[in-house]
């Protein structure tokens, strides 16, 4: 796997694992035990929540299992010419309404963005492959998973042990780099809004 920090330079002085972090999708196919993947949990299970809710969930499903498929299934095409590589898939999904008082809690999208981020550092400082997608069926996950509607479906991950380049589709060989971010002056304002 490529190391991000040879290609990326922070702007000011920070753990160097928030560099390192990057999402690639050459996988080798080896399945990550189940000690590894209880690690990435308990990463995420330490993220900062809204009245401690922990309102994420995370269905799984291993490379080769019974649940493969359906997880698989989900995924657009173009994420599953890669994520066929991939040791686990994941569902991830939030609780709208507070258990607390069933009122609506408007962070819950947040919060577990913020559990998924504690999960793929975990991932990043332990070597694996984590990569988040947008692509996939969200109804169809509801639906096929029997989702209620007090969860939102937020997005799906691979994670696996990297892989030689070769293992990806040409189109995405091309690809497989980490990407730079932009200037912290570009999304920082003192006082005001000014960002179109």
């Amino acid at each position: 796997m490529i190391d991000a920090s040879t290609k990326r330079t922070a702007e000011h002085e920070i753990n160097p694992l928030f560099v390192r972090r990057w999402s690639p999708r050459a996988m080798s196919g080896e399945v990550v035990s189940n000690a590894e993947m209880m690690q990435l949990f308990e990463a995420a299970r330490w993220a900062p929540s809204s009245f401690n809710e922990q309102e994420w969930r995370y269905v799984f499903a291993v490379r080769d299992s019974e649940h493969w498929n359906t997880l698989f299934d989900l995924l657009v095409e173009a994420n599953q010419a890669w994520c066929k590589d991939a040791s686990h898939l994941l569902l991830i999904a939030s609780r709208r309404k507070f258990t607390r008082n069933d009122n609506d809690n408007a962070v819950h999208s947040f919060d577990t963005g913020t559990s998924f981020q504690n999960l793929a550092l975990q991932g990043a400082e332990m070597g694996l492959v984590v990569h988040g997608m947008g692509g996939f069926d969200a109804q169809a996950a509801r639906d096929t998973l029997k989702i209620p509607a007090v969860y939102a479906v937020d997005a799906m991950a691979a994670i696996g042990r990297p892989g030689p380049l070769e293992n990806l589709p040409e189109g995405y060989q091309k690809m497989e780099a980490p990407t730079d971010r932009k200037k912290v002056t570009e999304f920082i304002s003192e006082g005001s809004f000014p960002f179109e």
